[in-house]
């Protein structure tokens, strides 16, 4: 904007401000008003609906996940896609300190008078990739399953064997979910991506005398799970052939 433009601004910005209403008392009487509407909304929602809290913490259980409010899943996403320790802090609290510090300060370092968002590309693609980040984090925090438990449902052939098969494969299923299979792998919708491969398919991939091979001899960092009881050994080994 030059030197001419501004000047322009300016004047038609002074003979509109002569024209308008001061900010006390009917922009704040309008603010109040909403605000009240709002207020009354919340409360009756309350009051009709009520407020869902679930059950009372158990503090002696072993088995809860803990899981954030929905407006923070797009964090606890991210916490799940940093791997390195040492960047833990950087996401949890760098990130969001830095944001919320841009935020405060936009109206220092963005003067532009200009309101069109079609005339401020830079101001208006970086709101759209930051609202569409956050969204996406906050879908795929949402739809993360447990990281204690495999949720998924069991093939219809070991439905059919019923039995032996049934029940080694419910309890391999188990037995994966308990040894921090899911802290590398991901099964389903559970677990990581990383930095072991996935297991979803695994039994598509190698037959069950090569799944057994690589529990007993793996590629480090993967531990060795040669010392399992037996029967614990063969359940799991079960339950990873009949992913396919």
């Amino acid at each position: 904007m030059n030197q001419r433009e501004k000047e322009e601004y300016l004047r038609e910005y002074g003979i509109l401000k002569s024209q308008g209403k001061p900010f006390f008392p009917y922009a704040v009487a309008k603010d109040a008003a909403m605000a009240c509407v709002v207020m009354a909304c919340i409360i009756t929602m309350s009051l009709v609906l009520g407020a869902e809290l679930g059950s009372k913490a158990n503090p002696t259980t072993t088995t809860y996940v803990p899981r954030p409010e929905w407006y923070f899943f797009f964090l606890f996403e991210v916490l799940r896609v940093v791997k390195p320790p040492s960047l833990v802090p950087l996401a949890t609290i760098g990130v969001p300190t830095l944001g919320m510090i841009l935020l405060f300060l936009l109206p220092f370092y963005d003067r532009s008078p200009e309101r069109r968002p079609e005339r401020r590309p830079i101001a208006t693609i970086t709101g759209i990739v930051v609202i569409a980040a956050m969204a996406f984090l906050t879908y795929s925090g949402a739809n993360a399953g447990s990281p204690t438990a495999i949720e998924m449902a069991t093939p219809p052939a070991v439905l059919k064997a019923g039995g032996t098969t049934l029940a080694t494969y419910e309890a391999g299923k188990l037995a994966v979910a308990q040894t921090g299979c899911l802290a590398c792998h991901k099964i389903g919708e559970n677990g990581n991506d990383g930095p072991g491969p996935q297991l979803t398919h695994i039994g598509a991939r190698l037959p069950r005398q090569g799944i057994a091979r690589t529990l007993v001899n793996p590629t480090a960092p993967m531990p060795s799970f040669r010392n399992l009881p037996p029967q614990k050994f063969n359940a799991v080994v079960e339950f990873l052939s009949q992913l396919k």
